[in-house]
């Protein structure tokens, strides 16, 4: 059986956990920056996990992560 591959465009979003979580980058920080609160704009800088139901849909996309 051949090797699967992996999704190259997914595998730049997201990184994989030492316990399998699967972590991602929050939205909302490429532009309009200015009306956005410092709190927010510093809240949004920290990367976050997955949804549950996300995940397993993401982990198919990684089959070696």
């Amino acid at each position: 059986m051949p090797k699967m591959k992996t999704r190259r465009a997914t595998k730049k979003r997201f990184k994989i956990t030492k316990k399998g979580k699967i972590m991602r980058r929050k939205g909302g920080k490429g532009h309009l920056l200015t009306n956005k609160t410092k709190k927010r704009k510093r809240s949004l800088r920290k990367s976050d996990l997955v949804s549950k139901s996300d995940h397993e849909k993401i982990a198919k996309l990684l089959p070696y992560a």
